[in-house]
């Protein structure tokens, strides 16, 4: 099954955190096929905090959906991730955003994820990696659905920046 995720990370060596959150999920959930390019972002939700960098993923799983919730739950666990305030900084975030074109309405999962339409840090990436990709519910592709987003963040391409000589 194809999933799309998309990783975050607003502490520390923000970079170094998506590469190894990448490698843990190519070890624990699948083959990771495509990566977006790293965008920067304000934090939101929560804006007095440090900015983000994410990065959205198609990742080949043979795991079912709720079993890759399970695996990169794990994985945020063994990099360092403590949950304490909604939408706060955060070491690694790892969100599953779709499932093929499974829907899911759980408490304990939602797919696709329930706010991306609304996140200009989901929807640049996705549009990189998945222009085409239909939202199950919406019915809009992800070029759609960034062209409709009302979010005023701006997700802008990150460049690593290099300490002179």
């Amino acid at each position: 099954m194809k999933a799309i995720l998309h990783i975050g990370s607003n502490q520390g060596k923000r970079e170094d955190h998506l590469q190894k959150a990448i490698q843990l999920i190519s070890r624990d959930a699948g083959k990771v096929e495509i990566l977006s390019p790293v965008y920067q972002t304000a934090a939101w939700g929560i804006e007095d905090q440090p900015d983000f960098l994410n990065q959205a993923l198609i990742l080949e799983t043979p795991l079912p959906a709720e079993d890759l919730l399970q695996a990169v739950l794990q994985i945020e666990q063994e990099m360092g991730r403590v949950r304490q305030v909604k939408w706060g900084q955060r070491l690694i975030d790892i969100d599953i955003i779709y499932f093929g074109q499974t829907i899911i309405n759980r408490p304990d999962l939602q797919i696709p994820h329930p706010l991306m339409q609304d996140r200009n840090f989901v929807l640049q990436p996705l549009k990189d990696i998945a222009p085409h990709w239909e939202h199950p519910i919406l019915k809009k592709n992800s070029l759609q659905l960034l062209e409709e987003s009302t979010d005023p963040l701006k997700a802008t391409k990150w460049q690593p920046e290099f300490g002179g000589l």
